[in-house]
C-alpha cells in the first residue's frame, strides 16, 4: 500500500508539472495587434510581406488584419478602440487634428511614398497627353480623400482645372468605381493596381500617365494609432515597425514575381500575372517606401496637395501629429540584427 503511493507521487509531480508547462505554453501566443486597412490593395504589398514572411511574428506580435472600405470608416473604428492600428492615408490624422482632438492620431510609421492611383483612358491613342483630358468626362474618386486630392494636384500641375475643365464624377463609392467604368461610366478614370492591369487585360482602355508620379513623393499610406495607444504600448509599436522595415527591405531587393508570390495568399481571386503586373507597376515608380521615417519635405507636399484641394483649415506641422523615433529606432534594431 506504502509502496503504490510512494510510485504515484511522482507521476503526480511529472502531471503537475506538465499541467503548468501546457499552461505556460498557452499563454505564449504573441501580442496581439488588430490593424484595420482602408482596402485590400497590391499599393500595401510590404504589409501583406511581413505576414507572409512572419515578420510580425518574429517580433512576438500576433497580428489580426481587417478591411473597413473608405479612409472616414477606418478612422473611426481607430477612434473607438475596434482597431489598434489603422492603415490609411495620413490626411486622416490631419483632419483628427483639426477637430481639436483630445486623443489626436499619430503617423509612426509610412508604408507608401507616392500616390497609387493611375490615369486610365478608355480610348487612349497612340500617344497621350494631358491636353486630352481637357473637356472629357473624368471619372474620379472621393471628395477629401487623398487620391482625388492627389489627382486634383497633378491636373491642376497640367493647367487643368476639375472644377471647370473637366466633367467631374465624384458619387461613387470606391468600391463601384471600376465597375461603373466598366459600364460605360467616364471616358477617363482613376484606378488603382492590380485593377488598371485587369482592365488592360480585358481591353477596356489603357493606363496613360501616373498620378504618383505627377504629384511627387509624399506619406501616402501610413500606419497609425492613437496618442493614448502608443503611450501604453511603445514596445509594442516599436516591435510592429521593425517589422514593417523588414518588410520594406525585403521588397526593396526581390522581384516583382517573387513579391507577387508571397502576397498572392492575400489575393486569392487575382490572377498571378495581374499581381506581377501591379507589383512591378508600383517598384518601377518607387511607390513602396523604403523605410518608414516621415520626413518633413514629404510632409510639406502633402500639405501643398491638401491645400490645392481646399482641405486644409491651416498646415499642421509633422512635429504635432507625426513621431519617427520609433521608425529611426527600427533602423538601429533591423541593421543590428543583420550584423548579428
Amino acid at each position: 500500500m506504502n509502496s503504490r503511493k510512494k510510485l504515484s507521487l511522482p507521476l503526480i509531480v511529472i502531471l503537475l508539472c506538465c499541467s503548468v508547462l501546457a499552461g505556460c505554453g498557452g499563454n505564449s501566443a504573441g501580442v496581439k495587434v488588430k490593424i484595420g486597412e482602408v482596402t485590400r490593395s497590391v499599393f500595401y504589398a510590404p504589409q501583406y510581406v511581413a505576414l507572409s514572411q512572419n515578420f510580425f511574428k518574429d517580433e512576438g506580435l500576433e497580428v489580426e488584419l481587417q478591411t473597413i472600405p473608405g479612409g472616414d470608416k477606418t478612422m473611426t473604428a481607430l477612434l473607438s478602440g475596434a482597431i489598434d492600428v489603422a492603415l490609411v492615408g495620413s490626411e486622416t490624422s490631419i483632419y483628427v487634428a483639426q477637430q481639436g482632438a483630445d486623443d489626436p492620431v499619430i503617423n509612426f510609421a509610412q508604408l507608401t511614398q507616392r500616390d497609387g492611383t493611375f490615369l486610365f483612358a478608355r480610348t487612349p491613342g497612340a500617344s497621350f497627353s494631358w491636353e486630352q483630358v481637357r473637356n472629357s468626362t473624368f471619372l474620379g474618386q472621393r471628395k477629401g480623400g487623398m487620391p482625388q486630392m492627389a489627382g486634383a494636384f497633378a491636373l491642376a500641375k497640367k493647367g487643368i482645372d476639375p472644377a471647370t475643365d473637366i466633367t467631374l464624377i465624384q458619387n461613387i463609392d470606391f468600391a463601384n468605381i471600376a465597375g461603373a467604368f466598366a459600364s460605360g461610366t467616364g471616358d477617363y478614370v482613376q484606378l488603382f493596381e492590380p485593377q488598371a492591369s485587369i482592365f488592360e487585360r480585358e481591353g477596356r482602355g489603357k493606363v496613360v500617365a501616373s498620378f504618383g508620379v505627377e504629384s511627387g513623393y509624399l506619406p501616402y499610406t501610413v500606419f497609425m494609432s492613437k496618442k493614448s495607444y502608443i503611450g501604453k504600448n511603445g514596445d509594442t509599436v516599436q516591435k510592429f515597425t521593425n517589422a514593417i522595415l523588414r518588410a520594406q527591405e525585403w521588397v526593396e531587393s526581390h522581384t516583382p514575381e517573387e513579391i507577387a508570390d508571397a502576397i498572392l495568399p492575400y489575393f486569392d481571386k487575382t490572377d498571378r500575372d495581374i499581381v506581377v503586373s501591379a507589383v512591378r507597376r508600383y517598384q518601377e515608380q518607387d511607390t513602396y517606401a523604403v523605410h518608414p521615417v516621415i520626413d518633413d519635405k514629404e510632409w510639406n507636399n502633402l500639405l501643398d496637395v491638401m491645400e490645392n484641394a481646399g482641405e486644409l483649415k491651416e498646415r499642421v506641422p509633422a512635429g504635432q501629429i507625426v513621431d519617427n523615433s520609433f521608425a529611426e529606432q527600427a533602423k538601429k534594431n533591423v541593421k543590428d540584427a543583420a550584423v548579428q
